[in-house]
């Protein structure tokens, strides 16, 4: 006779079992879960496997914290990063990393500095002596992330992603203005643009490429005749030339307005061997006067950073016009100038090019340009003067590089359209990529009263942050479409 409680009591040794055997699998092995993405209003289940995490970031390498204090560098963000305790005494002398990060990318906004720091993208090169830094990986030195309130030491290197000097790029690009040593309004309007400084001693001008700098004969439209009819303001006279830039270069450009800082500037530059004067503040700002230069150049210099010193010489072509500057030779025989040109890696190399950093000691004509292509073996993209043949082979070389650490390809980010590619790495003809970054000077302005006295009467005592000017200029549109090209990340 059948029962008829036996279906119930089944089925509920059935569940019974089914429950065990679940609470069994999730404690052994836990099922793997489901994912449902939802992709142009269709779903799809996927596998559940987690993500790839974010693949490594081109690093840029800061050069080393300088122990002396930094020109012209307001402490106003290091002053409130510490804390209330401190005295105002301590918190002058203290720089924080933040601090340190946006006075080297002057012009950088501060949210794009805070959100590195934020998301842990700023890193600092761990010290022998660290115990906080995770061991060294083959010869790459380890690296360990820094707080943006921490205080910088002197030497301490900072690391971060290329990214961070990244830029929006205009697709409208300036005009060279083309008049003649009469500009019109519009020319006049573009070159006071064109200013990034002026006070009652110079003019600091960010120049474009292509535009000349001195001018002769059939050159109308250069920059000294220009300013001279546009840029004098209230003065009489324009301004004059103190140094000079090539005219495929851009960056930074000095001129003086008045005779006398015309003059100090002019010796400020020149090579002669300068002496010590009796205004100890007008020394240490003179000592500490420097041009700082960015460059992408093809290839990669062996070492990381160092010291050139090659000699130059001129040299006229076979047809006795064209003038060359190349490395002298040590045969005693022809006139040479000495030239020394401090370098330094920025970043690894992608797309057979890496960006450099060049500080030259000496003022030669081409010093850079020829150290570069010569010297280094790593000529300017765009110097087709110096680096004729390696444009020529550099063109057909495959284009493969990997990140250091995983080994993996980088693959290079290009824009859409050809107009924004107008003479970036990836024309068919790069525009020169030389750009005069960083200018730091004393202030002429300041010291021009006490330069001008005669007597030995006692100097004051001037303030390091009113001593010294600093600027840095924004590179050209070619240059930032190849710098964010460059920072493009693993795909």
């Amino acid at each position: 006779m059948w029962n008829h409680s036996s279906p119930r009591r089944l089925a509920a040794a059935c569940a019974a079992a089914a429950a065990a055997a679940r609470r069994r699998y999730s404690r052994a092995s836990p099922p793997q879960a489901t994912a449902i993405r939802v992709k142009n209003h269709i779903a799809s289940v996927g596998d559940g496997e987690p993500k790839e995490g974010p693949k490594p970031r081109q690093l840029l390498s800061l050069p080393p914290f300088p122990s002396h204090p930094l020109p012209a560098f307001s402490f106003k963000e290091a002053s409130s990063s510490s804390s209330s305790s401190s005295s105002s005494s301590s918190s002058s002398s203290r720089v924080t990393a933040i601090s340190w990060v946006k006075y080297y990318f002057h012009g950088v906004q501060n949210s794009v500095v805070q959100s590195h720091f934020n998301k842990g993208l700023v890193q600092m090169e761990c010290a022998p002596s660290d115990d906080s830094c995770p061991g060294q990986q083959g010869q790459r030195k380890s690296l360990r992330k820094i707080k943006p309130n921490e205080v910088m030491e002197a030497g301490a290197r900072l690391c971060m992603p290329v990214s961070i000097a990244e830029s929006r790029i205009s697709r409208r690009f300036d005009t060279i203005p083309s008049g003649t040593l009469y500009p019109n309004a519009d020319e006049i309007q573009y070159l006071q643009r064109l200013v990034m400084y002026r006070d009652s001693a110079v003019i600091v001008l960010n120049k474009p490429p292509k535009l000349p700098v001195k001018g002769n004969l059939p050159v109308h439209n250069s920059m000294d005749a220009l300013a001279a009819a546009a840029l004098s303001y209230d003065y009489d006279e324009g301004p004059k030339l103190v140094h000079r830039l090539d005219t495929e270069s851009s960056g930074l450009l000095l001129m003086g307005r008045t005779k006398e800082s015309v003059a100090h500037l002019q010796w400020l530059f020149s090579d002669m061997k300068k002496t010590d004067s009796s205004f100890q503040a007008w020394n240490d700002a003179c000592r500490a006067t420097n041009q700082r230069y960015w460059a992408l150049v093809i290839g990669s210099p062996k070492e990381k950073e160092g010291l050139i010193c090659a000699p130059l010489s001129k040299v006229l072509l076979d047809d006795g016009k064209t003038e060359r500057v190349i490395l002298a030779r040590n045969s005693g025989l022809e006139p040479f100038q000495e030239a020394v040109t401090e370098y330094r890696v920025l970043g690894p190399t992608i797309n057979g090019c890496s960006w450099i950093e060049l500080r030259p000691h000496t003022s030669r004509k081409h010093q850079v340009r020829v150290h570069c292509a010569e010297a280094l073996g790593t000529p300017i993209v765009g110097d087709y003067k110096y680096g004729w043949f390696v444009h020529q082979r550099w063109k057909q070389m495959p284009r493969v590089d990997f990140e250091p650490t995983t080994g993996k390809p980088y693959k290079l980010r290009r824009p859409e359209g050809l107009d924004v590619q107008k003479g970036s790495v990836l024309s068919k003809v790069p525009l020169l990529h030389l750009h005069c970054r960083e200018l730091v000077l004393p202030n002429i302005a300041k010291f021009q009263e006490f330069l001008d006295q005669k007597s030995e009467a006692p100097r004051p005592v001037l303030s390091s942050k009113s001593h010294m000017l600093r600027f840095v200029a924004p590179m050209p549109s070619h240059m930032k479409i190849s710098w964010n090209l460059m920072s493009s990340y693993l795909v």
